[in-house]
């Protein structure tokens, strides 16, 4: 074990006069992993009602020498994203009038039923970029992790429309396994890219 990761909804919150729903993760190596790469990460994204785009996003990120605060606006009058790191404002960027944020899409995908064998398309901006990110449903299998069994579908975003460390992992994949009843858990994850690989499996969920 080298670390944890939270998903957690919130009560819904007013941003600039549209009521959102609010989602976060957390993510944390622990001592053993510190010593040589250390994460504490969290993200929060405000989605309008009814989950129909992204408002605005905040992301901490450190981890190992990367070290940012990013906050991304969303701007549907004028159509622009607004994106600032520390503070400084980045570039505006162009987006379509219904766009969500990298965390949202884990939400958006679980909105709507999964058929085995469909290819879903996922509008995203992380203020920099616009891309659909592709995402192909694969069969039915059995898993066991530390939460219980559970019967799921394993999903495959196409890598090509990641950023990062995922375009340059040729030979790389990241495998997110849901379940199939109607609250579409995520189970387990596994990644593999250029500089490792990691498997997350689901220890806990937690029910209003």
């Amino acid at each position: 074990s080298v670390g944890t990761a939270v998903l957690e909804t919130h009560p819904p919150e007013d941003v600039n006069g549209t009521m959102c729903h609010k989602i976060s993760m957390t993510v944390a190596t622990n001592k053993f992993a510190d010593a040589f790469y250390k994460v504490r990460t969290h993200a929060v994204s405000y989605v309008a009602d009814g989950f129909s785009r992204s408002v605005l996003y905040r992301k901490k990120q450190l981890e190992g020498k990367t070290n940012r605060d990013v906050e991304v606006r969303f701007d549907y009058k004028r159509n622009l994203a607004h994106y600032f790191n520390h503070g400084v404002a980045g570039e505006q960027l162009q987006i379509p009038d219904h766009v969500f944020d990298p965390l949202a899409i884990a939400y958006l995908f679980r909105l709507k039923e999964v058929e085995e064998g469909k290819m879903r398309k996922l509008p995203t901006c992380d203020g920099k970029r616009v891309r659909e990110v592709v995402v192909e449903v694969g069969s039915k299998q059995k898993f066991k992790v530390p939460a219980g069994k559970f019967e799921g579908h394993e999903v495959s975003p196409a890598l090509e429309n990641l950023r990062g460390v995922f375009r340059k992992s040729p030979d790389g994949f990241l495998r997110i396994c849901y379940s199939v009843d109607k609250r579409r858990i995520p189970i387990r994850m596994q990644s593999k890219v250029a500089v490792g690989s990691f498997v997350a499996k689901l220890t806990e969920a937690r029910f209003p």
